[in-house]
């Protein structure tokens, strides 16, 4: 588990106080290597490269969780929109929401602020 202090002061606005970044911001949308994305706070694995997409919305994009549990649900309804916030099932770390525009084979868009995340390329996972 990460100590709140060692996150930059824009992953703990982010993950702890239900911030956003700015769009086409984060390094990992263009992210193309094997590997896995994981909590930046615990370090559980979230996403896995396969599931990730180019969405165009300037975050980094997937169309499912690494397993079922890995990423729960929540209502949001702030700056006058209702979405569904998405965070980090072990930890409660706010990660970003899932929308119902993404491609197949779920159809949905987890839209995540790349501080969220800590990538982890396959060379490094083994």
């Amino acid at each position: 588990m990460t100590d709140k202090k060692d996150l930059s002061d824009l992953a703990r606005h982010v993950v702890f106080d239900k911030g956003t970044e700015r769009p086409f911001s984060s390094p990992l949308n263009g992210e193309k290597r094997p590997g896995a994305f994981n909590c930046v706070v615990c370090g559980a694995p979230l996403f896995a490269s396969q599931a990730k997409y180019d969405s165009g919305s300037g975050w980094p994009s997937f169309y499912e969780p690494v397993a079922q549990g890995a990423v729960a649900e929540g209502h949001d309804a702030s700056h006058g929109m209702t979405r569904v916030e998405i965070h980090c099932q072990n930890c409660g770390a706010h990660l970003g929401h899932v929308f119902p525009d993404g491609p197949k084979p779920t159809g949905r868009r987890y839209c995540i602020n790349g501080v969220a995340l800590d990538f982890k390329p396959d060379a490094e996972t083994k």
